[in-house]
């Protein structure tokens, strides 16, 4: 799994997160408990990178802050879902942790641009 310097463009960062999610997802057992809640986490873990790609090649400044809102939201939904897992994967508790942090991280960012935007206008 990839770690995170900070060094990434937030492309790179949104797009690393969503590959070691992939990865994270591999490792482990799919059953009964887990298959609804891998479901949920890799669409919306993925989906930050996507809405930041989409963000960056907004049409106007409203849909720019729109989709940074809506990669804040996707961000928020996957450290539920990655509270879920931890219980029901505790073997890769430690990775999930690493995991945790930085979506956490992603939160914080896209709620600073969303903010940063609406001060703006």
């Amino acid at each position: 799994m990839a770690t995170y310097s900070g060094n990434y463009d937030l492309e790179e960062r949104t797009a690393k997160f969503g590959e070691n999610i992939i990865e994270i997802c591999k490792k482990i057992n799919a059953n009964t408990i887990t298959r609804p809640l891998l479901n949920q986490f890799v669409r919306s873990a993925t989906s930050i990178g996507a809405n930041y790609m989409e963000a960056n090649g907004a049409s106007s400044k409203k849909d720019f802050r729109n989709k940074n809102f809506i990669c804040k939201k996707e961000s928020q939904e996957t450290k539920h879902w990655l509270r879920m897992i931890k219980i029901a994967s505790k073997e890769n508790e430690e990775e999930i942790l690493m995991l945790l942090k930085e979506a956490n991280e992603l939160t914080l960012i896209f709620n600073k641009i969303t903010q940063t935007l609406d001060k703006k206008n």
